[in-house]
């Protein structure tokens, strides 16, 4: 029998500088680098991954982080099946943002699933268990610990989404 095939769109959101581009290159080539290169606009890759009795094709949109025009920013997120919400757990306000990129994102693609990383795991964080447990709370997910130097959590963080994006599409 052959695989039940789907294309679906990913955006990965949060502030500039927490790892977004770094957690992409990680997943989809498997590299790291120190070097901070800012995202303009966005950056779409491609990654096709196995779950079974689907064939699940990721079209992951890697949008800039930097404020930027509310309107640009939504013409991106149209039409997209799921978001990666990172922060970086080093820099607390990062993660204290992520519930605005989260209601921006859901403004536009109301039905898409949400999954949400804490990145930079390698480092020591700088966020309270406690305040981390009020921001999955209000988040409404919870946070999966990621470090793209090091490839921690990375394969999982993707794989969960794209399990959850293929179970709505059933």
């Amino acid at each position: 029998m052959e695989k039940r095939k789907f294309i679906r769109k990913v955006c990965l959101l949060g502030d500039g500088g927490v790892g977004k581009t770094s957690l992409v290159r990680r997943y989809v080539e498997d590299v790291f680098s120190d070097s901070y290169i800012i995202s303009f606009g966005t950056k779409v890759s491609k990654k096709v991954i196995d779950l079974g009795e689907v064939e699940l094709t990721l079209m992951i949109w890697d949008i800039l982080g930097q404020k930027s025009d509310d309107a640009l920013h939504a013409a991106y997120y149209r039409g997209a099946n799921g978001a990666l919400l990172v922060g970086d757990q080093t820099r607390p306000d990062t993660m204290r943002h992520l519930l605005k990129w989260k209601r921006d994102f859901l403004k536009a693609s109301p039905d898409a699933l949400i999954v949400a990383a804490a990145n930079k795991s390698d480092l020591a964080s700088e966020l309270q268990a406690e305040e981390l447990k009020d921001i999955s709370t209000s988040l409404g997910t919870e946070f999966m610990r990621t470090s793209a130097k090091t490839g921690e959590g990375v394969e999982d963080l993707f794989m969960t989404l794209g399990r959850g994006i293929t179970e709505r599409s059933k």
